[in-house]
């Protein structure tokens, strides 16, 4: 399968040779991140007897079939439930982002704005809860609630405005946190967060759980937080406020409900009543992993450096320019040809203005400051989901002409990522990789391609 739909323009200068075969690599990464195909693998349908992975159910035995699902690889989860139960599911709600192609038969399919809450989105999620409390004993509920959820199924908590929590994620995008401190505060505000969606099931219903992870380390109640129960706590959503400096920066209806929290506002932390069953039918470092599996065919010595990235993007650029020059200047820790791959989910720390972009297009162009014609190299920066940060551009694609080409352009690179304005260069670059919806969320993915200097 192909994702990226710019190939020929990307293709078009620089480094071409090294362009190819890295967008070939990222085509396959993404495959490998499928939630249609995984969800063919695990569940099946024999006469009357479905399967998820080891469980075994009778449905004549069982009551109505439900979906409940919001995020950004969601669809392909209800697709594939709707092509293997068919007429067997009784309703279901789908929340996806804008740009989501595609329909559904059995689910009432929906849209909602993302990494910033909206109207459309409130009423979706209340139709989602709505569902869930209509559940009686013997139901089998499917939850495919993937990355980016938080934003497209926002339900703030009574006293709080939806433009209110469309504020505090702002900051919390902005400020540097991870998403772990992210979601401590964002499941504290919300009455469908934190484990409140699955409470809102009958606890004699069968919640099964198909997720695919977009968090390092896979954590089930930060990759599903609304159908798990909470790990977190009010003291942990006041951390991230007090270390970001955000008290004073949030609305005063969320501060006070913040420093009033405790005992009885807690999210859930105890769900043993009901039957839960939880499947991470793709994990986080499924791209990296299917990014190792294509170099290796293609004979690259190849390294996964770590899928645990964090921190600040346009800094770790620099990080794997340096070990490229490292591999080309002294044969380590990999000889050339090679290909080093890396994870995770870093962040731009944003103060004042901004102009366009994202933590994958800052990585790309914080890398091409420093492989500037040092020998044959191309580095990539991809989010997963065709959308890095609040633009329609997957990432971006550098290599050691980038900056010469930038030049006779007349285009500053290092003023512009002072400016997190990186969109714009890119594109005038021709060097913005773009995919749109892919229908897969897991952890960013960093590609760099060396080659051996030619003589």
């Amino acid at each position: 399968m192909t994702y990226i739909r710019n190939r020929d323009n990307l293709l078009s200068h620089g480094n071409v040779r090294l362009r190819r075969i890295a967008l070939d690599i990222v085509d396959h990464a993404l495959a490998k991140a499928d939630p249609y195909k995984a969800v063919k693998e695990l569940v099946h349908l024999r006469g009357d007897i479905l399967t998820i992975g080891e469980i075994r159910l009778d449905l004549k035995k069982q009551g109505r079939i439900f979906l409940l699902g919001a995020g950004k690889a969601t669809y392909p989860i209800a697709r594939a439930l709707e092509e293997i139960l068919g007429e067997r599911i009784e309703d279901g709600v789908i929340i996806c982002k804008y740009g989501q192609e595609g329909t559904l038969s059995r689910s009432r399919l929906f849209f909602s704005s993302h990494p910033i809450p909206d109207e459309a989105g409130f009423r979706a999620a209340r139709k989602a809860l709505a569902l869930a409390q209509k559940t009686r004993s013997g139901d089998i509920v499917f939850a495919g609630i993937t990355g980016g959820s938080s934003a497209l199924m926002p339900y703030p908590v009574e006293g709080v405005t939806l433009d209110e929590k469309k504020q505090v994620n702002k900051l919390l995008l902005t400020c540097g946190a991870n998403i772990i401190e992210i979601n401590a505060v964002r499941k504290h505000l919300s009455r469908i967060k934190g484990g409140w969606l699955a409470k809102a099931v009958h606890p004699q219903a069968h919640l099964i759980n198909l997720t695919v992870s977009d968090v390092i380390g896979d954590p089930l109640d930060y990759i599903t937080c609304p159908t798990v129960p909470d790990t977190s706590n009010f003291d942990d959503a006041r951390r991230t406020l007090s270390k970001y400096d955000l008290w004073d920066k949030v609305p005063a209806s969320v501060a006070r409900y913040m420093k009033a929290g405790g005992p009885a506002l807690e999210t859930p932390k105890d769900l043993s009543d009901h039957r839960i069953d939880n499947f991470i039918i793709v994990p986080g470092t499924a791209a990296c992993e299917g990014a190792a599996e294509k170099a290796k065919e293609l004979n690259f010595q190849t390294m996964i450096l770590s899928t645990m990235l964090e921190g600040e993007s346009r800094e770790l650029g620099g990080t794997f320019a340096a070990i490229a020059k490292e591999i080309l200047l002294n044969q380590r820790p990999l000889q050339p040809p090679c290909v080093v791959i890396g994870g995770g989910e870093t962040t731009v720390k944003i103060t004042g203005e901004a102009g366009q972009g994202g933590p994958n297009q800052e990585f790309s162009l914080g890398a091409a400051l420093w492989i500037d014609q040092i020998g044959e190299v191309v580095i990539i920066g991809q989010d997963s989901d065709g959308t890095d940060g609040p633009t329609d551009i997957a990432g971006g694609v550098v290599d050691n002409w980038t900056i010469e080409r930038a030049k006779a352009l007349r285009i500053d690179v290092f003023a512009a990522l002072n400016r997190h304005d990186v969109t714009p260069v890119l594109q005038k670059l021709e060097d913005a990789i773009l995919t749109g919806a892919t229908g897969t969320n897991v952890n960013d993915l960093k590609l760099m391609l060396v080659m051996p200097k030619q003589p």
